[in-house]
């Protein structure tokens, strides 16, 4: 053991685990914390201007590295204000971990008014993490970092919080820092995987069904060599795009709101094959999983098996691990599809959502042309961004971030700063709403001060547009109070530091966006767009 206080048993423990970076913004009850990070060199320390750009940035660097993000609030307004991107990386199962400082241990649970009491704060987090703790000793912080990391890497990554109290951090006392492990992934019952690999060697036509898990568990070879062993083609959602490259012949394409290749191949499948994924179709239609399938379901969360379907066979695993271990028993298969009906399907299902949404599919295109292979593309909750799930091909897993279920406004340009800092000699594009991008609106000095050089495009219609068009369908028309004033956005990054280009249209886009991905600087691209209509506002055929 080794006398240390409590900010440097938090700060070296947090090294020992290998973190290499900290999202934080200060405040009295962690400037200890802050001064002992001046002393590790190895933790580089990203200040930002706003607790929420904590668990945002945290997410969007643990998503595209596969290692921990890791935020720093203080208690009460900023640990509420950093509740948004937990809540975030909890629908995605991003490993964050959240660290937050506490008021002073002898008043906790006095409710006397300290300075940013929140009585009990771990309520708060409980429902939008998988652990929290509080730590009330110097000698308990290294075993608390330790387990906070052991959570974090094993089973399902959902983010966890702890907690320090104020008067903990400066006080001296020993302890032992524990060395860092790497865990395993959770193997599978070798008798479910035989009972899998004989429904799948039998199947006439298997589907592989990826979502957000099999990114996650980092499964992308195991699923590519399974598809190609089985000619089985690949149906994901918006979690699970790029777990093989969409320019596959077995890759059909994305399931979101009821659109997509499902349609016309879920009807055909006798066994389907589940990966990572919820399987919760919203909205439900009358082609998805039908009872006379055989569904085969792995993951690593117990609690997601048969939670919105029954399954012919349920697989507790990591991915990676459960993949694999079915490679293993798979002895051939006997597929019934033939390469050029996969690819009528797939042709046909592009067909259709371009004829739904042409100028978001233009601009789409338009993006992949000029992005490489690997470039980060962050979807946010505009427009452009929702019809990205179903029309952007994605070529590499770890490549395009979602806010999932939770659709959080303002998380697209948060995010893509923290994949940047995690990723810094890729290309990173966020795609924003104007609406969204005004939440983050402040964290561009830290993208500049940061040498963050992403592109953000700002699709700009004045409005929150969902919601406008929702009023002009659902509501005859009525609006009110959907449409706003919005600031010059390219003068407004310029006055930031960072490089504003104002566009006349969206045909302007391919060139300046060519510009942008060179440029040394964060740079903000405005985008003037019509009020268009999302997919969710779209009717899919066969709504049950």
């Amino acid at each position: 053991m080794a006398s240390m206080t409590g900010a440097q048993a938090l700060v070296r423990s947090l090294a020992r685990e290998g973190v290499e970076v900290v999202f934080a913004l200060p405040g009295v009850q962690i400037m200890d914390a802050f001064d002992a990070l001046h002393d590790e060199p190895g933790i580089r320390l990203v200040t930002v201007r706003h607790e929420q750009s904590t668990t945002f940035m945290a997410d969007g660097y643990a998503r595209t590295t596969g290692k921990v993000g890791v935020g720093l609030v203080v208690p009460g307004p900023g640990a509420l204000n950093a509740t948004a991107g937990l809540g975030t990386a909890y629908a995605t199962s991003s490993p964050v971990l959240l660290i937050c400082g506490q008021i002073e241990s002898y008043n906790l649970g006095k409710e006397r008014g300290a300075l940013h009491e929140v009585e009990d704060l771990q309520d708060v987090f409980r429902p939008i993490t998988k652990w929290c703790s509080r730590i009330m000793s110097v000698e308990a912080i290294p075993e608390g970092v330790h387990e906070a990391m052991r959570r974090l890497g094993t089973g399902r990554p959902r983010p966890v919080e702890l907690e320090v109290p104020w008067d903990v951090l400066p006080r001296q006392g020993d302890a032992e820092l524990p060395e860092a492990e790497v865990f395993p992934g959770q193997p599978p019952d070798p008798s479910k995987i035989q009972e899998a690999a004989d429904l799948l060697a039998n199947a006439r036509r298997p589907l592989i069904w990826a979502g957000g898990g099999a990114i996650r568990g980092d499964a992308s070879h195991e699923v590519a060599e399974l598809a190609d062993a089985l000619n089985a083609p690949v149906i994901t959602t918006h979690q699970g795009k790029g777990i093989i490259p969409e320019t596959s012949p077995l890759s059909l394409g994305t399931f979101y709101s009821g659109h997509g290749p499902g349609q016309r191949t879920l009807p055909q499948c006798d066994v389907i094959l589940a990966v990572g994924s919820r399987l919760h179709l919203t909205p439900k239609v009358s082609w998805a999983f039908q009872p006379h399938q055989k569904l085969i379901h792995i993951d690593a969360d117990p609690e997601e098996l048969g939670r919105n379907h029954a399954t012919s066979v349920g697989i507790v695993a990591d991915s990676k691990v459960g993949l694999r271990a079915l490679l293993q028993k798979l002895e051939g298969g006997s597929s019934e599809w033939s390469p050029a009906e996969l690819a009528a399907i797939k042709d046909d299902t592009y067909r259709e959502i371009e004829g739904m949404a042409p100028l978001q599919v233009e601009i789409i295109e338009t993006l992949r042309r000029e992005l490489e292979d690997d470039a980060i593309v962050v979807a946010g909750t505009t427009d452009v961004g929702y019809w990205s799930y179903l029309a952007f091909p994605v070529l590499r897993p770890h490549s395009y971030l979602t806010s999932s279920y939770f659709a959080t406004l303002g998380f697209s340009f948060p995010t893509a700063v923290g994949a940047k800092i995690g990723n810094p000699h890729r290309q990173v594009v966020a795609l924003c709403g104007d609406g969204g991008f005004m939440y983050g609106v402040p964290d561009l000095t830290t993208a500049v001060q940061e040498r963050a050089n992403l592109v953000s495009l700002v699709f700009n219609n004045g409005s929150y547009g969902a919601s406008l068009s929702d009023q002009q369908t659902r509501f005859g028309g009525r609006e009110h109070g959907t449409r706003f004033h919005n600031p010059d956005f390219a003068r407004m990054a310029e006055s930031f530091g960072a490089v504003g280009v104002k566009l006349g249209g969206p045909a302007e886009l391919g060139g300046a966006l060519r510009d942008a991905l060179k440029a040394d600087a964060p740079v903000v691209i405005d985008v003037p767009m019509p009020v268009l209509t999302p997919p969710f506002q779209i009717t899919p055929r066969g709504l049950a």
